[in-house]
């Protein structure tokens, strides 16, 4: 996958959420998000 540049799109992804259902960015499509996660948590690093 290409390296994203400051004002490059996001290609688009899906992830569970908190109650596991699916959410996909282009769900949020023409609106502001704020993406906010931890990327060592719940594992042993």
């Amino acid at each position: 996958m290409a390296r994203l540049l400051p004002g490059n799109p996001a290609p688009d992804f899906s992830l569970p959420d908190q109650h596991e259902n699916t959410v996909r960015l282009a769900d949020y499509r023409g609106r502001k998000l704020l993406l906010y996660f931890y990327p060592k948590a719940n594992t042993s690093g």
